[in-house]
C-alpha cells in the first residue's frame, strides 16, 4: 500500500467515526418523525447531523457521501420550511441513506475504493430516488423497503459489544476493520465513537458544540483489577479499628498504672523511705505521665485516620464500581430501528417505546442483555403485534406499539417488555401442549393461565408449524432463559387476554457486587444472594412436622420441605437446644425449600471473587468473597443447591433436625492445610470441613512446622511452592522427625510435571494430587484413602 492509500485510509476512518455518531442521531430522530413528521426539534437535528456528513465527507474527498448527505439535507430542510410532508417513503430513503453513509466509512472488504466502484451504482439509485421524492414522483415504497428492511431484521444481529469500558479522557480512533464492518447499519450491537469535530461549508456559522463527556478505553481486565483492589482497601481500612481498641486497652492500662504509683508515693510518703526511692518513683511517674500522654495523642490521631481512610475507601470503590455501570440506553442503540424495519419486513406498522433508558446496569450485564432483549422484542413484532387490519377489526391503532419499560426496585434490575397485542390464545396453547404429549388433556384443563404461559419457556417448544426467517428455528424462549439465569435473573410471563403479551424481567444491576444473606452453618460464614431468598424465618421447632420421613413446615399456605445446610454440604450439624430454628426460604413459586441454618447474620453487600478456575465447579458455591472484618465467605449456589436437595429427597436420605441433647460427642479426625493461597486454603478447609473433619490451616512451610511440633493431626496437605519453606522441605522434616514420620502426607500442587511427582513422592509425601485436575471429590477420596472417615 503506497503512502497515499494510508492517508485515505486515516481520512476515511475519522470519516467512519463520524458517521457511526451522526447515524445514531439520524436513526433515532427519523423515527420520531415517521410519527410526527413535523417535529421541529427532530428536523433541526437531523438536518443538523446530514450537514456535518456532507462536510466530513468532503473533508476526506468522499464525493459519494457527500452527494448522499446531501440529497438528505435538501429533504430535511424542505421539510423544515413546509414544503414536504414526510411520508413513510421519505423516511424508507432516508433511513437507507443513513446505512449507505456508514458503509462508505466502513467499505465492504476494506475496499477504499468501493464508493467509485461497486458502490457507485447504490449511490447513484438513491440519489436518483431522492430527487424523485424531491419532484413529487410517486415511487415503489413496498420494493425499497422490504430491501433494506430485512437487513436490520435479520435475526443474530446481535453483537456481544467490544469488551472494553468507556471512562474519561480522549479516545484514539480504531482500526478500520474494528468499525463493525460487518455489522448490520442500524442494528443494535454496532458500536459508537465519539464523533470527530463537526464540519461546515464555506461561508456558514457553526452550530454550537454539545458538552460531550472526555472518553478513554480502558480494558475490561483493568476495571476488574481496579474493583478488586478498592474492594480489598475497603476491607484493610477495617483493620484500623481493633488496633485502635487494643491502644484505648494499653491507655488505660497505663492510667491504672499511674494510679497504682500515686498510691504507691502516698504509702512512702507515710514512711521513712530512702530518698533515692522517691526519686525513682517520682522518675518513673514521670516518664508513665509522659508516654501516656503520647500515648492518648497517638490514639487521637489514629482514629482520626481511620475515619478519613474509611471514607476515603469507600468512595473509591463507589467510584471503581460506577465505571463498571452503564445506562441502559447504551444496549439500546438500534432497537428501535430494528423494531420499525422488521415490522415493515413483515407488513406491520410498529414502533418500539422506551422507559427508562438512563437506568443504570453493569457492563457484563448489558452485553449479556443484548440478545435475549432483541430475542423478545423480534418475538414481539412478530407473535405478538396483529396485522394493521386486524387491528382496526379489534378496534386498535393500526400501528402497534412495543414498550421496553426498565426501573430499579430494591437493588434489582426490573425490564418489563409489553407489545399491545392479541396475546397468546390459550385454547391453541392448551392444544400444542396436548399434541406434544407434554400434559394429559384433563390436566391441561385444570392449569392457570400463568401455568400454561410457562410451557412457552420450555426447550423446543413453539406454537407454528413453520419456521420463518424471524422466528421458529428452535432458538426459542428458553434460550432467552437460560440467558437470564446465567446472569443470577429471571423471567416471568403474563397477558391480558386481547390486550397483549408481558415478559418480566428481574435481574441483578452488578455482577461484581451482590447483596446477600450471610448465615452461619456449623461455625463457617456463608452466603444466599437475595435474589434467590423468599424470606428468611425463626421458625418454631413444634410447627415442624414429619411426614413420610420427611420434615416439613407451613409457608404461604402450602407444605415446604425442610433439610438442614449442614446436611446439603456434608457437614457435621450443630445442634442447639433453642425452642426456634433460622430458616431460610429458597426457590421459585414451583420448587420451595426451607433451608435450617445455625444462625441468621444478617444482610450485607459482597464483593463477588470468582473461584480458582483450576479447582473446578465446587458443589453448591457459586463464588467467595470477604466480609468488611476479612472474613472469608463462600457465596452460594442457590440452584445447584436445590438440586442437592432434591437429590437427597429423591434418595430418602434427608435427615431429622435435631436438638442438642440428642448429640452423641464424637473425635473427629484433624487435617493440617498448608498453601500460600487464601483461595485455596479456604476452599479446601471448607471442602474438609463440610465433611466431617476439624482443619487447622497454615499459610507457609514454617508455619506449619510450628503448628505440627504444637498440636497433633492424623494428615497433613500441603503444597509445594511457598515463601520461607516450601512443601518439599515441609515434607521432608516430618519424615525426619521420629514423632511425626508416620503422619500422612498429601501433596496438592499446581505442577503436574512427572519430575514434580517424583520430587514429591521421593521427599516422603504418600500422596500427590494435581491441582489442575483438582476436583472436590478427588480431594475426598484421597483423604478418606490415607486416613478414613471424618469421625473415629
Amino acid at each position: 500500500m503506497n503512502p497515499d492509500q494510508l492517508r485515505d485510509a486515516s481520512l476515511l476512518e475519522l470519516f467512519a467515526l463520524e458517521a457511526q455518531s451522526q447515524a445514531e442521531v439520524l436513526n433515532s430522530g427519523l423515527l420520531a418523525l415517521e410519527r410526527d413528521p413535523t417535529a421541529a426539534e427532530q428536523l433541526e437535528a437531523c438536518m443538523r447531523a446530514a450537514h456535518s456528513l456532507k462536510g466530513a465527507a468532503r473533508i476526506v474527498g468522499l464525493d459519494g457521501g457527500v452527494r448522499v448527505a446531501h440529497v438528505m439535507e435538501d429533504c430535511l430542510v424542505a421539510a423544515q420550511r413546509g414544503e414536504l410532508l414526510l411520508r413513510p417513503v421519505h423516511i424508507d430513503t432516508l433511513l437507507h441513506a443513513t446505512d449507505l453513509l456508514l458503509r462508505l466509512g466502513c467499505p465492504p472488504g476494506g475496499d477504499l475504493d468501493w464508493a467509485d466502484r461497486d458502490g457507485k451504482a447504490e449511490v447513484d439509485a438513491l440519489v436518483l430516488r431522492m430527487a424523485a421524492l424531491l419532484a413529487g414522483e410517486e415511487v415503489d415504497s413496498d420494493a425499497w423497503a422490504m430491501g433494506h428492511a430485512s437487513a436490520a431484521a435479520t435475526p443474530g444481529g446481535i453483537s456481544a459489544g467490544a469488551p472494553e469500558a468507556a471512562v474519561t479522557e480522549a479516545i484514539h480512533p480504531a482500526p478500520p476493520d474494528s468499525l463493525a464492518a460487518d455489522t448490520v447499519p442500524g442494528a443494535p450491537g454496532a458500536t459508537t465513537a465519539p464523533a470527530t469535530p463537526a464540519t461546515f461549508a464555506p461561508g456558514e456559522a457553526p452550530r454550537e458544540p454539545q458538552a460531550q463527556e472526555r472518553m478513554l478505553r480502558v480494558s475490561a481486565d483493568t476495571l476488574d483489577q481496579l474493583l478488586a483492589l478498592s474492594g480489598a482497601a475497603m476491607v484493610e481500612t477495617h483493620w484500623l479499628k481493633p488496633f485502635g481498641n487494643a491502644l484505648q486497652q494499653t491507655r488505660r492500662m497505663q492510667m491504672r498504672a499511674l494510679q497504682a504509683l500515686d498510691a504507691l508515693q502516698v504509702t512512702l510518703a507515710a514512711s521513712a523511705a530512702d530518698p533515692a526511692a522517691h526519686a525513682a518513683l517520682a522518675e518513673a511517674q514521670r516518664l508513665l505521665g509522659e508516654s501516656h500522654q503520647q500515648l492518648s495523642q497517638r490514639v487521637t490521631e489514629l482514629e482520626q485516620y481511620d475515619h478519613r481512610t474509611g471514607q476515603l475507601s469507600h468512595q473509591l470503590y463507589d467510584r471503581a464500581l460506577a465505571s463498571r455501570m452503564r445506562p441502559l440506553a447504551d444496549g439500546l442503540t438500534g432497537y428501535s430501528r430494528m423494531v420499525r424495519d422488521l415490522g415493515r419486513s413483515l407488513g406491520k406498522a410498529v414502533h418500539l417505546e422506551l422507559v427508562g433508558e438512563s437506568t443504570k446496569v453493569d457492563r457484563d450485564i448489558l452485553e449479556q442483555l443484548e440478545a435475549p432483549l432483541a430475542h423478545l422484542l423480534r418475538n414481539a413484532v412478530d407473535h405478538g403485534i396483529e396485522l394493521p387490519e386486524a387491528r382496526r377489526a379489534a378496534g386498535k391503532p393500526a400501528e402497534g406499539r412495543i414498550t421496553l419499560n426498565a426501573r430499579h426496585n430494591a437493588g434489582r434490575l426490573m425490564i418489563v417488555i409489553a407489545d399491545d397485542g392479541a396475546g397468546v390464545d390459550l385454547d391453541a396453547l392448551r392444544a400444542a401442549i396436548v399434541q406434544r404429549k407434554l400434559v394429559p388433556e384433563d390436566t391441561v384443563a385444570r392449569l392457570s393461565q400463568a401455568e400454561l404461559l410457562d410451557f412457552l419457556l420450555l426447550p423446543g417448544f413453539s406454537m407454528r408449524d413453520t419456521v420463518s426467517e424471524v422466528s421458529g428455528r428452535g432458538v426459542g424462549l428458553d434460550a432467552v432463559q437460560d440467558m437470564i439465569r446465567q446472569v443470577r435473573g429471571s423471567i416471568r410471563l403474563t397477558q391480558e387476554s386481547g390486550r397483549g403479551m408481558q415478559f418480566h424481567l428481574e435481574l441483578p444491576l452488578t455482577l461484581s457486587v451482590v447483596r446477600a444473606l450471610l448465615v452461619e452453618v456449623s461455625g463457617e460464614a456463608y452466603a444466599f444472594p437475595l435474589a434467590y431468598v423468599m424470606q428468611a424465618i425463626n421458625l418454631e421447632r413444634g410447627s415442624i412436622e414429619q411426614l413420610e420421613n420427611r420434615q416439613h413446615f407451613r409457608f404461604g399456605g402450602r407444605q415446604v420441605g425442610l433439610v438442614s445446610a449442614a446436611q446439603v454440604l456434608q457437614q457435621a450439624e450443630t445442634r442447639r437446644d433453642e425452642d426456634t430454628v433460622p430458616v431460610v426460604v429458597l426457590g421459585d413459586h414451583e420448587r420451595t425449600y426451607g433451608v435450617a441454618v445455625d444462625r441468621l447474620l444478617g444482610e450485607r453487600i459482597l464483593v463477588v471473587q470468582p473461584l480458582v478456575a483450576s479447582l473446578g465447579k465446587i458443589k453448591d458455591i457459586a463464588a467467595g468473597s470477604l466480609t468488611e472484618d476479612g472474613t472469608p465467605v463462600l457465596i452460594f449456589d442457590v440452584e445447584d443447591m436445590v438440586r442437592s436437595v432434591e437429590k437427597l429427597l429423591s434418595e430418602g436420605k434427608i435427615d431429622r433436625i435435631r436438638r442438642a441433647a440428642e448429640a452423641a460427642p464424637v473425635r473427629r479426625k484433624r487435617v493440617l492445610v498448608v498453601d500460600d493461597s487464601l483461595t485455596v486454603r479456604e476452599l479446601e478447609r471448607k471442602l474438609l470441613s463440610n465433611r466431617g473433619y476439624e482443619v487447622t490451616v497454615a499459610v507457609d512451610g514454617m508455619d506449619a512446622w510450628n503448628v505440627l511440633r504444637a498440636e497433633s493431626f492424623d494428615l497433613v496437605i500441603t503444597d509445594i511452592d511457598m515463601p520461607r519453606m516450601d512443601g518439599i522441605e515441609l515434607v521432608s522434616r516430618i519424615k525426619r522427625e521420629g514423632r511425626l514420620m508416620h503422619l500422612p502426607v498429601m501433596v496438592v500442587s499446581y505442577k503436574d510435571r512427572e519430575q514434580d511427582r517424583q520430587r514429591g513422592l521421593q521427599a516422603g509425601a504418600d500422596y500427590y494430587l494435581a491441582k489442575g485436575s483438582f476436583q472436590d471429590a478427588a480431594l475426598l477420596d484421597a483423604v478418606q484413602d490415607l486416613i478414613g472417615e471424618a469421625r473415629a
